[in-house]
């Protein structure tokens, strides 16, 4: 599996660069976003390790940019902890937030995870549903009959949802299977993907309900 680490600061690229390596990755580095876009031009990336206060070119034009041409899972790094920062990252498709400082055993889990998920099949082909339709071999949500522009992890998220019809999930749960890793962090990561995917489900949105004190529910009507 191929990283790419993109940091103005050596010191962190050299961090994750080891971590990587202990896991027999293999890694390029870059220390802004022209930097990252030449690396894609030559190599085949698996997965990218993003800053987003970078000089030149920052991470989120890097990402816009990476995005019209390859389509690449994608974790950002960042000191910026807000939650219109996170909100902000999750609705343009990256797959993951981390804030610095941050833990290396942690951000080896998630990218683990992220190459795992990106590698699983579904067993069905098409789910449909009123006016929802998922291709999982395509990846594609349709709502009524037109395509959803989701990102990935709000695909994963709502297969989940349908592969457990009417059944109470938990946040934690819910982070185990979809991000693929214990929880470690805050549960509003959840929230706020669910918050966007509602918001690309129109007027199905209200097929995902929150059930208070556990987590959400997807409801299906048996015909």
């Amino acid at each position: 599996m191929n990283v790419l680490i993109i940091d103005d600061e050596e010191l962190i690229r050299n961090v994750v660069k080891e971590y990587c390596l202990n896991e027999h990755y293999n890694v390029y580095e870059a220390s802004n976003g022209i930097k990252g876009l030449e690396v894609l031009e030559t190599k085949n990336i698996d997965i990218i390790v993003l800053d987003i206060m970078m000089p030149e070119m920052d991470g989120y034009t890097f990402f816009s940019k990476m995005k019209e041409k390859y389509n690449i899972p994608t974790i950002v790094l960042s000191a910026r902890n807000e939650e219109y920062d996170k909100l902000f990252g999750f609705s343009i498709g990256i797959d993951d937030y981390l804030t610095k400082p941050f833990s290396p055993k942690e951000l080896v889990a998630r990218i683990k995870a992220i190459l795992k998920r990106c590698n699983v099949m579904y067993d069905e082909e098409i789910f449909t549903y009123k006016g929802i339709k998922m291709d999982f071999k395509g990846r594609v949500l349709y709502i009524d009959n037109k395509e959803a522009k989701i990102t990935p992890k709000e695909f994963d998220l709502l297969a989940y949802f349908v592969k457990n019809p009417n059944v109470a999930i938990t946040r934690e749960q819910i982070l185990s299977k979809v991000w693929g890793y214990d929880f470690y962090g805050d549960e509003r990561t959840i929230d706020t993907h669910i918050k966007i995917l509602r918001n690309n489900m129109g007027k199905y949105r209200d097929l995902i309900v929150t059930v208070r004190s556990i987590g959400y529910k997807f409801i299906y009507e048996t015909q």
